[in-house]
């Protein structure tokens, strides 16, 4: 009689996001168990929207050379279970079955071979549809409730009931633009689960400096060293783009994650940008003298401008306190010397990062420690499930955050496919 009870009632499961967590999870959890019914909700109109952004628009869907080292987080070894069950290659299988086949780039970044974001998720849509999974488009969860041993979701016009399993998987709140926001942090409190402060990654850097109109559109190849508190913390070699703010560009990138996690903290956060990595300080000074002595007669600014940014230029001589106007015989050695001083260490107080606006991802979240790091159900309510952003796990620049969306989204998959 039990029996016959238990076939009688279908699994109901609702997953909060159609992101990459919340796809590969929905099609993991059906492959294994037809019979289950699965909800899937996001807030946009159609699914996986910060896919299809990822890479500059490219997508960038993954890594093929990821360990936990490759994260941020409260305890990024987190991570680690999850990068070896499903590793790239379970990845690459994994396109292969919903037909996507993958650009691997000799940097390791993972590209769709079509180069089109949108196969991507036409392919995912296409998945879920043929196994039946019901998704809800510009559906907002805004509230999730627990009655005896039943989820209710609402939106602001609809309620959906007596679910046994529920996936939140709708990440943080960086690109606000594609929806998204930190419900899911308001969710995990409801039962009883804490977080850490939510802060932008992969990120411009906001700088206090009265020249930043002035050097706007500069980019460089440089080296970029952070210090935080005044202790030198992480070293980057990559493009520096100056803007109207700040700092961007790919190095700026990768450090903003260190960077703005310690800003988040009330760390005092500095940055050095090193112009030539290639020329130690004493031979730059050498080679400015040298230049200066040739041609004294001609302006200081002039013969800078042969080897740095004209932008540049006319800022070094004022933070140096040599004339703009100055001739190079006029300039003398201690200046010479503050001049390749500043361009071998240009140091830039930050202040602010450009915003979740502007953010690839973002750092902090659900505590990884109140959740179970093989099936990802939560610690605190039994069928409650995290997957992806929404959990304080951040990953470098380069597909890492996606593999780890699609790493946890498949391990709760396996999870919700059991009865």
């Amino acid at each position: 009689m039990a029996c016959s009870i238990l076939l009688r009632h279908k699994l109901k499961i609702a997953i909060i996001g159609a992101g990459a967590a919340g796809i590969i999870a929905a099609i993991t959890a059906k492959r294994l168990n037809k019979n289950i019914q699965i909800d899937l909700f996001d807030a946009n109109k159609g699914i996986g929207k910060k896919i299809l952004a990822s890479g500059n628009g490219r997508c960038n869907i993954s890594n093929s050379q990821v360990t936990h080292k490759n994260y941020l987080g409260e305890n990024p070894d987190f991570t680690s279970y999850a990068l070896k069950e499903f590793t790239f290659k379970d990845f690459e299988k994994f396109c292969k079955s919903i037909g996507l086949l993958l650009d691997i780039k000799e940097t390791n970044k993972v590209y769709p071979l079509s180069n089109e974001a949108k196969s991507v998720t036409k392919l995912l849509d296409l998945a879920l549809d043929s196994l039946g999974v019901n998704i809800y488009l510009e559906s907002l969860i805004s509230d999730i409730e627990k009655i005896e041993n039943k989820f209710n979701i609402k939106t602001q016009t609809q309620e959906y009931k007596d679910y046994d399993k529920v996936l939140i998987s709708n990440g943080l709140g960086a690109a606000p633009q594609l929806n998204a926001n930190e419900s899911g942090l308001d969710f995990a409190s409801k039962f009883e689960h804490s977080f850490n402060p939510t802060y932008p990654s992969l990120v411009g850097l906001h700088t206090d400096v009265n020249y930043h109109s002035r050097m706007q559109g500069v980019k460089k190849e440089c080296n970029v060293s952070l210090y935080i508190n005044g202790q030198l913390e992480q070293e980057i070699f990559g493009d520096v783009l100056f803007t109207k703010y700040g700092v961007s560009g790919f190095a700026i990138l990768d450090i903003s994650q260190v960077a703005a996690y310690n800003l988040s903290l009330y760390q005092d956060v500095k940055i050095a940008v090193n112009f030539f990595p290639k020329i130690n300080r004493n031979d730059l000074s050498d080679q400015i003298q040298s230049l200066f002595k040739t041609t004294p007669n001609q302006k200081a600014l002039d013969i800078l401008t042969g080897m740095i940014s004209n932008k540049i230029a006319p800022v070094l001589l004022e933070i140096c306190k040599v004339d703009s106007e100055a001739k190079a015989g006029q300039v003398n050695a201690k200046q010479i010397k503050a001049i390749s001083y500043q361009l071998n260490q240009w140091k830039l107080k930050i202040t602010d990062t450009q915003g979740f606006g502007h953010a690839e991802a973002s750092g902090g979240g659900v505590r990884t420690d109140e959740v179970d790091n093989k099936t990802y159900e939560s610690k605190k309510c039994k069928n409650l499930y995290f997957a992806g952003e929404v959990l304080d796990i951040v990953g470098n620049r380069g597909g890492f955050n996606l593999q780890f969306a699609w790493a946890s989204g498949y391990l709760v998959g396996k999870a919700l496919g059991k009865h």
